[in-house]
């Protein structure tokens, strides 16, 4: 949906409080338990395998990136995407903490008494100065059972990221990595839960949302986040977006 899509160019903090899923973050997939938080980028695909065997509740807090990099605060999320690793285990922080400052935001936001707007951005920068804390002594995925990979799928997804206005066919990526076409469609969506052609079409109409935002004009943007013809790009990012890339700019 739209809003699936509006939320891809936001950071997010998922604190998980109880029922069975898997969640999947940028072709990782981690099995949680009540208190662990996942610290989401910007841009990374992720979705959560619901189980059918309780509720699933979890507290989402949203966040435009610019909130954080007007502050500074943007580091831990940095950190996650540079050793793609999104889980802190609910061992290795504060939970009640967490929560109080997650409650009072809460309230804070919706109270419409004097300096309501001034509270709420102080707790928000209390919320966001522990978070940073927790993951400068973290050492990434502790509780190892929780986490399912796949190195080469991990050396695959790096060179699509890096490699966007590149020929990402399944074919060239057989070529590039030595795998068979229907082996690496069949592992690549179950590791991700995500088809190829899916993911690298996620990515570039993401990369190009972020240049317009940039200044870039809507044929540059086109380019270089890999799109060869100008009218499938027109399509699939008003598709994706809602509006005209001229209009999103």
């Amino acid at each position: 949906s739209k809003t699936q899509w509006a939320r891809l160019t936001k950071t997010s903090a998922v604190m998980f409080l109880s029922g069975g899923v898997t969640y999947r973050v940028e072709g990782r997939g981690y099995e949680l338990k009540g208190g662990d938080l996942l610290l989401i980028p910007a841009h990374a695909i992720h979705q959560p395998v619901i189980g059918t065997e309780a509720p699933y509740a979890r507290i989402i807090l949203w966040i435009q990136p610019e909130a954080l990099d007007r502050r500074g605060l943007g580091g831990c999320f940095d950190r996650c995407r540079a050793q793609n690793a999104y889980l802190l285990d609910r061992d290795r922080y504060d939970q009640d903490r967490l929560m109080g400052l997650l409650r009072a935001l809460e309230d804070g936001i919706s109270d419409g008494n004097f300096g309501a707007e001034v509270l709420s951005e102080s707790l928000f920068l209390q919320l966001m100065v522990w978070v940073n804390r927790w993951v400068l002594h973290w050492e990434p995925e502790q509780r190892e059972s929780a986490v399912r990979s796949d190195p080469k799928i991990d050396e695959i997804l790096e060179y699509i990221n890096h490699n966007l206005s590149a020929n990402l066919s399944v074919e060239e990526l057989g070529r590039q990595f030595y795998l068979s076409r229907s082996w690496l469609m069949h592992r690549f969506k179950t590791i991700t839960g995500c088809p190829i052609h899916q993911y690298v079409l996620q990515k570039r109409l993401i990369l190009a949302a972020q240049l317009l935002r940039q200044g870039e004009s809507v044929g540059d943007a086109a380019r270089r986040s890999g799109f060869a013809d100008y009218s499938t790009f027109l399509r699939c990012f008003r598709k994706a977006y809602g509006v005209a890339p001229r209009d999103f700019r």
